[in-house]
């Protein structure tokens, strides 16, 4: 029989309250879940428990379990190009190249293309996005090596849903994985009417100096990615919540998203096969190194495992819990994860957008690492 403790449950809610007692950040949320029951839960500061939040890259790990069902039903075979699925993907910008890339190099972020542009106008209707992508070009060869395709990748794996399926991406993932398993809160693509409970994203802190940088990572910058502030802060429009972006639009309260893991773990609803539910969340398929650390990335198709190397800090989980750990975090602060040998899932989420990379790794780490030891 597994027990709760007690005390960690208390550590866990006071190391949450840290930054929203100091003034850092605006309001957080958090919930943790064992074995399909929510055992401690909170929102603090000038949220309410009714409030849902962006979720940004945690998205990911959502729009992946739809793409599993997908394969399952053999609608896509990940082995083979994406354009016997999508025959205009790069046919302007990279006609040689761009066949040469499979669906399975896409979802593990080594399809070469980190950086292919994809915004506003072009993102606002399909049209606009296939156009667009059909003058991306790579920045290196697929296939041999991993760079984090923050937005790229999940655009070709939304337009596959679409042309496989003939639905629209949004409402293939609500029918497929979020109205099966009653996740309400948990959207892909809100409607301009349904915002009014989301956070509203505000910047917070300051960034750190070069001296706390060179400590940290050693070198004094840190590279620029499109993930930036402004960036983020456009998710305050209702419609780009509208859009649905598959690799970073989702919208969520800390329950939901920590019930999608628990699905993850327990499959309640049948909604996966089990072996290809479990080649998914344990299946490591890209150990390339990290870019910025050097440190095996770890990557099944859509989400990401801690493992056993005492480098499951640097791939986004706490020091405690199992390697078998699996999940997807996203900008800002936000954590998503399921143990399959505890049972545990564990979900963070916040609206404040902390400038401090260094202090947000940090509170990541401490978070996830006390939640993972709350059951014995």
């Amino acid at each position: 029989m597994t027990d709760i403790v007690g005390e960690k449950l208390e550590q866990l809610a006071a190391r949450a309250r840290r930054e929203i007692d100091s003034g850092l950040l605006p309001s957080c949320q958090y919930a943790l879940m064992h074995d399909g029951e929510l055992v401690a839960g909170e929102t603090l500061g000038d949220a309410t428990d009714d409030s849902r939040y962006v979720i940004f890259s945690a998205t990911k790990a959502v729009v992946a379990s739809t793409f599993w069902t997908l394969i399952q039903e053999g609608l896509v075979d990940v082995s083979k190009p994406v354009v016997e699925y999508f025959p205009e993907f790069m046919a302007d910008g990279e006609p040689e190249r761009g066949p040469t890339i499979t669906v399975e190099q896409v979802m593990l972020h080594t399809a070469g293309f980190p950086h292919a542009p994809l915004g506003p106008p072009a993102w606002w209707t399909r049209e606009g996005r296939v156009e667009k992508m059909r003058g991306w070009r790579c920045n290196w060869e697929p296939g041999t090596a991993f760079e984090y395709h923050a937005s790229s990748a999940h655009w070709v794996l939304a337009e596959i849903i679409e042309v496989v399926t003939g639905a629209d991406h949004r409402t293939v993932v609500r029918e497929r994985v979020l109205d099966p398993h009653g996740l309400g809160r948990l959207q892909l693509g809100v409607p301009a009417d349904e915002t009014g409970d989301v956070c509203e994203l505000v910047a917070a802190g300051e960034a750190p100096t070069p001296d706390e940088i060179e400590a940290a990572f050693g070198v004094r910058e840190l590279p620029l990615t499109e993930v930036t502030e402004d960036a983020l802060l456009g998710f305050n429009s209702g419609r780009v919540l509208g859009l649905g972006m598959p690799g970073g639009g989702g919208v969520s309260d800390a329950r939901d998203l920590a019930a999608f893991y628990q699905a993850l773990l327990h499959n309640p609803k049948g909604v996966w096969d089990d072996e290809l539910l479990a080649d998914v969340t344990s299946n490591v398929r890209n150990t390339f190194p990290d870019p910025m650390f050097g440190v095996p990335i770890r990557r099944t198709l859509g989400l990401c495992t801690a493992g056993d190397d005492g480098k499951e800090t640097y791939r986004g989980f706490g020091k405690t819990g199992s390697p078998r750990r699996f999940g997807h975090n996203g900008a800002g602060g936000q954590i998503a994860w399921a143990d399959p040998e505890s049972g545990l899932s564990f979900v963070y989420l916040t609206n404040g957008l902390d400038a401090h990379p260094i202090r947000q790794a940090k509170r990541g780490v401490a978070l996830s690492s006390i939640a993972a030891e709350t059951v014995k």
